[in-house]
């Protein structure tokens, strides 16, 4: 396969199952709406084991809080990473295309340009 197949086969293919979910938890985890879920269950988190002094599964400084947050982080970035990835080659192979798109343009209005000169001196 050259590397234009190649290309075109990149742009439209079917993505799988991995692609799709990442570019789900991408959209996801960059929103407002889990900035503001994740911060309320830290806070309702920590709001019950320091104000359950009693049966605190999770006692000051919050260690099994601090690994859930790492875990989460540890899984989180490289998924983001893949997505972006992902987005980054469609868009290498977009502006190789509007690239070699305007070339051709470029040809064209050269074309014309030159028919125009020959035109001007044939009227002249």
């Amino acid at each position: 396969m050259d590397k234009k197949e190649e290309q075109k086969h990149i742009l439209r293919h079917e993505i799988t199952y991995g692609e799709r979910a990442s570019d789900s938890l991408t959209r996801f985890a960059g929103s407002w709406l889990f900035i503001f879920s994740f911060l309320i269950f830290m806070i309702i988190w920590i709001s019950i084991n320091v104000y359950m002094w009693r049966n605190q599964w999770d006692p000051y400084p919050f260690i099994l809080l601090n690994l859930i947050l790492s875990c989460l982080a540890a899984i989180q970035a490289p998924i983001i990473l893949m997505s972006q990835n992902r987005e980054e080659q469609k868009n290498k192979i977009r502006l190789e295309y509007d690239y070699h798109v305007n070339r051709k343009a470029e040809r064209e209005i050269q074309q014309v340009q030159k028919q125009l000169e020959r035109i001007e001196r044939k009227l002249r």
